[in-house]
């Protein structure tokens, strides 16, 4: 599956030089509502479920990446307001978690005499897919890493490789980072990769 990774020049450099993308830890992501997307209308289930989340953000991370790149909120969000660029990669479809997203909280069971989330693995998968309708415009698709590999002052990386293989790159309107410059920092190794400065389309609102 296609997918697209949006970031700043700085981390955008950096990950194609060394080959690279960061892990991100559910506690750093934007949405208050990761992996607490349930009804918990009793405060005991919300305790719970703090916990839970807790507990997965110790060993579990993600890569976010978006299944498409011309939408100009995607831009705005997530590459320092048009500034920064888009990685395009290749992922295998078994990899990846398709976000799903609705108006209504996630109904689970909670067992109250040990204070735990019953069938926890289970809701965890639940829970990874569910966001809020409004997001819908990220159409989001997850990466899962596990986070007992090394890491780099608490940051994990997961290297490029043929379950993340780099094919794009395309550069925000507004970046000013020359193409040519992108393409040596690629080198011979990775000569295949397109390089792309995208630019406003004229009679839609999409970036192209």
């Amino acid at each position: 599956m296609k997918v697209y990774h949006f970031l700043n020049t700085t981390y955008g450099i950096s990950n194609i030089a060394l080959r690279r993308i960061r892990v991100s830890r559910f506690s750093e992501l934007n949405d208050p509502y990761e992996l607490l997307a349930a009804d918990t209308t009793d405060s005991r289930d919300l305790k719970a479920l703090n916990r839970f989340k807790a507990q997965i953000d110790k060993t579990k991370g993600i890569i976010c990446f978006s299944g498409t790149w011309n939408n100009p909120l995607l831009w705005g969000h997530y590459a320092d307001k048009h500034r920064g660029m888009a990685l395009g990669f290749d992922v295998p479809d078994d990899l990846i978690i398709a976000v799903g997203y609705t108006a209504n909280r996630a109904k689970i069971n909670f067992n109250h005499k040990t204070q735990r989330i019953v069938d926890g693995m289970k809701i965890l998968d639940k829970l990874v897919r569910t966001k809020f309708s409004d997001w819908r415009y990220e159409d989001e698709k997850r990466m899962y890493v596990d986070l007992s590999q090394p890491h780099e002052d608490g940051n994990y990386f997961v290297n490029f490789s043929n379950d993340l293989s780099l094919r794009e790159v395309i550069l925000g309107v507004k970046c000013d980072l020359p193409v040519e410059l992108v393409n040596q920092l690629l080198g011979a190794s990775m000569s295949t990769v397109c390089v792309r400065k995208a630019r406003m389309a004229t009679k839609t609102f999409k970036v192209i």
